[in-house]
């Protein structure tokens, strides 16, 4: 990662609250626009400020090189791979109520 801000952002996110609040909201902007390499550019710097791919593969118990492919958007990411890299940093998804003014936006 290169630049000031990359590094700033890196930094910021080393605390865990600013990081799950950067998830949190890249999640919610994921729902509304199908952006996975936006959500992946965020998870990659959250990954990056936890200590980076190697601590996170042993954490998640992923291949370090297939764990590398899914951050850059070389491969695609499957669900339990997501899962599995949100909880080797520290979190889980949990369900909530849509508020019903959400529109539902369907991504194709």
């Amino acid at each position: 990662m290169t630049g000031t801000f990359d590094r700033y952002l890196v930094n910021k996110l080393q605390d865990h609250h600013e990081a799950k609040a950067h998830l949190e909201l890249a999640i919610s902007e994921y729902e509304k626009d199908g952006d996975t390499a936006a959500f992946m550019l965020m998870l990659r710097f959250i990954v990056e400020a936890q200590g980076g791919i190697p601590k996170l593969s042993k954490r998640a118990h992923l291949n370090r090189q297939n764990l590398y492919k899914v951050l850059t958007g070389k491969t695609p990411p499957r669900f339990d791979t997501m899962i599995s890299i949100i909880k080797g940093l520290g979190y889980h998804l949990v369900p909530q109520n849509i508020d019903e003014t959400t529109q539902f936006i369907q991504h194709g």
